[in-house]
């Protein structure tokens, strides 16, 4: 089985992820798909619909294997209809793995070139931003301080441990307190290479 060439986006919670894959994806030789597309493009009426909605309704996270299985299929469908190539294009994951038992299910499935970890040196800082960022979309629970910083708990003993799943020589961090231009300056420094090194640009001789 063919495992698609992905760089992974990790990072704390507000690192900016969504926005630098969202940016990442435009770029022509880069698929971006974060955790939260593949939820939302899932089709209710299925088997896998109704098993997510009965988690959710409750409130419950949904479990790792159903996890990775609609990622699976979310993946078949996006290459068969060609919207994802993988012989010319990397893949950008965020939000996913999101545990050390996510990562190691997916390693049948993923060639991973590169972690990119954003950063955040100032943990305050960042809380402050999710706040700021919640207020100003009127998003009032995420505004909460407390669920903002529980957010970051869960993160630190659930997401974080992935990082070791990972050799250390293809981690590259990025410091995510810059503005979004700035912190793209740097994650193109650091993908725009494991591209040049796996896949030909078409436009080269």
């Amino acid at each position: 089985m063919q495992k698609f060439k992905t760089i992974l986006l990790f990072g704390a919670p507000g690192a900016g992820k969504g926005t630098q894959g969202k940016i990442l994806g435009k770029v022509p030789g880069f698929f971006h798909l974060a955790c939260g597309d593949v939820f939302r493009s899932l089709d209710m009426g299925s088997d896998l619909g109704k098993q997510f909605i009965a988690y959710s309704s409750r409130g419950e996270l949904v479990p790792d294997e159903l996890t990775i299985e609609m990622w699976r299929q979310n993946m078949h469908a996006q290459t068969v209809l060609s919207i994802y190539k993988p012989n010319v294009d990397i893949l950008v994951l965020d939000g996913i793995p999101r545990n050390v038992n996510q990562a190691k299910h997916l390693e049948q499935h993923l060639e991973v070139l590169e972690v990119l970890h954003l950063v955040c040196p100032d943990k305050e800082a960042m809380v402050q931003r999710m706040r700021r960022r919640a207020l100003k979309e009127n998003r009032i629970d995420d505004a909460d301080e407390k669920v903002i910083r529980k957010r970051f708990d869960v993160y630190d003993h659930e997401t974080k441990p992935v990082l070791d799943c990972y050799p250390k020589e293809i981690i590259r961090e990025v410091n995510a307190m810059g503005s979004p231009s700035e912190v793209l300056q740097h994650v193109l420094e650091v993908v725009v290479p494991v591209q040049n090194k796996h896949f030909l640009n078409p436009l080269s001789n």
